[in-house]
């Protein structure tokens, strides 16, 4: 016990990284339990928009929306989302896919859609970054009013 303590004294360093990693590590797998919306890559998306009568909502910001978004995507900033839930209210039990940019706010976006009663909610995985780099189509049509 004594080398253990003399280890941990001498690489304290080490240690507390190896700890903050456990954390986050312990922290993310939390995370994912507790998570009530799934995660779909884009190749299972545009199959779950072909099977199924889904819509996608684009929570990005208006000058990322129009340098490209999928088609039909409603474009809704995560800012706005919750004001702006009566717009997606005929689609409460339809399967609704969310994307961003790279996945950082789709997250939010999905915990407010689900909170609010969407049945089946998804989080497109890495967002348009991963849409793109499958080669996916985009749109930069603006969306109708």
């Amino acid at each position: 016990m004594d080398r253990l303590f003399e280890f941990i004294g001498n690489h304290w360093i080490m240690v507390a990284a190896t700890v903050i990693v456990a954390i986050l590590l312990l922290q993310d797998l939390v995370e994912t339990l507790m998570r009530k919306h799934k995660l779909v890559t884009p190749a299972a998306a545009v199959a779950l928009m072909n099977t199924e009568d889904s819509i996608v909502i684009d929570v990005r910001e208006l000058h990322e929306f129009s340098e490209g978004h999928i088609e039909n995507a409603h474009h809704i900033p995560l800012g706005k989302i919750e004001e702006r839930l009566y717009e997606l209210e005929a689609h409460k039990n339809a399967p609704v896919i969310v994307t961003c940019q790279s996945g950082t706010r789709a997250p939010q976006a999905c915990g407010k859609l689900t909170k609010a009663g969407f049945g089946e909610v998804y989080e497109l995985q890495g967002g348009m970054v991963a849409w793109e780099e499958q080669k996916l189509p985009i749109s930069r049509k603006r969306q109708k009013k």
